[in-house]
């Protein structure tokens, strides 16, 4: 698609590593705008030399996603503002979409000498870090500059009208994923332990050491199960520390960061989310796309988006007592695990579809008011 025959969107974000949910959305974006009238373009802004990176550039290949990568030493980095307003002139850029903080911000700086249209989808504040309210302040002072505000649940929805941003600026549109591409091609285990999944950024919000102990605790009462943890992060270390420390070694994994993320649902025979804040995670989404039966926490978007015993079982987060007692209910009744992985399969198909949602996101687009 040309720049004459459409206008250009360019996707903005910063990650360090090979990224979390929000890249699925992301990079999925371009080839499904193009139906719509728009050309999608990607730009990340990433620490030099980070090899997590490389994997994001593979996904987007993969994709067929035209990722520009932007590496930026300083924590506001003029040189980068400068390549990204060189781009965005280039490129004719009539929407800047940012994803995060930084990209909100320098959308702000950039459009008054480039008028491009300012949208940005809210995707949540999960990792607390010490400068956790310096992002928030960033975010607070930006999106009500917005001239569209997406949010992911229905909690961030509420947290940006807190944030300023005016009713009418704002949507609801949740994340979603390609359901053709998430089917599951092995039946769950009916003989031997179950394989009990999570999959996350391992970090102190996800609460995998909580998860690790209700295992335990679930193991000392008999249950036969393995637990399976994907991902890699700044708790690693901690977390393997912990299992070589268990009795139950044995039945504790670490799997590492895992790239065929379809794959390593089919291994499952039950996926657990147990975060202490979320907005609505794509992992989520997978593994009932994939008919998996999920215990979730009450995190964020988790509350208003579950039916709690129909599509999946919802917990009180920051509980190895919760996480204990919901999955030993699951766990007890295989004939409820088959109609949880039934619902969870039918209600991603009638209200996660990824092709309706950049329905709705270019129809945010095509609200905005533009000079030609």
């Amino acid at each position: 698609m040309s720049k004459d025959s459409a206008r250009t969107v360019l996707h903005v974000r910063i990650a360090a590593g090979a990224g979390g949910g929000p890249e699925k959305t992301i990079i999925n974006s371009p080839r499904h705008l193009a139906k719509h009238g728009y050309r999608g373009l990607v730009a990340y802004l990433h620490p030099p030399g980070d090899p997590g990176f490389e994997v994001i550039q593979a996904r987007a290949r993969e994709k067929h996603c035209p990722l520009t990568g932007f590496p930026e030493s300083l924590p506001i980095d003029p040189r980068v503002l400068l390549r990204l307003a060189s781009m965005c002139r280039r490129e004719q850029v009539q929407i800047w979409h940012g994803h995060d903080y930084k990209s909100n911000l320098y959308g702000v700086l950039l459009r008054p000498w480039l008028g491009f249209q300012l949208v940005t989808t809210v995707h949540g504040w999960v990792k607390h870090t010490k400068r956790t309210p310096l992002y928030y302040g960033i975010d607070r002072w930006t999106l009500p500059k917005h001239h569209a505000v997406i949010a992911v649940s229905s909690d961030l929805h509420d947290m940006s009208l807190l944030a300023g941003v005016p009713q009418a600026k704002l949507s609801l549109i949740e994340n979603a994923i390609d359901t053709e591409e998430f089917q599951r091609t092995r039946p769950r285990s009916t003989q031997g332990p179950v394989r009990i999944g999570a999959v996350g950024r391992l970090s102190e919000e996800k609460g995998f050491d909580l998860l690790i102990r209700a295992c335990e605790r679930l193991l000392d009462q008999g249950l036969e199960l393995e637990l399976a943890i994907a991902g890699a992060g700044d708790q690693q270390e901690a977390l393997a520390d912990q299992i070589a420390k268990s009795k139950h070694r044995e039945h504790l994994q670490l799997l590492g960061y895992q790239t065929d993320t379809k794959a390593l649902f089919d291994s499952f025979d039950l996926f657990c989310l147990s975060s202490l804040r979320e907005g609505l995670p794509n992992v989520v989404l997978e593994a009932m796309s994939m008919g998996l039966p999920v215990v979730a926490t009450r995190s964020g978007g988790m509350q208003t988006f579950t039916k709690d015993g129909e599509d999946g079982v919802l917990i009180d987060p920051g509980s190895v007592d919760e996480l204990e007692a919901g999955l030993g209910r699951v766990l007890r009744d295989p004939q409820w695990q088959a109609r949880l992985a039934r619902g969870a399969r039918e209600r991603v198909l009638a209200d996660c579809s990824f092709a309706r949602r950049m329905e709705r996101v270019a129809a945010v687009y095509d609200r905005l008011s533009f000079k030609n």
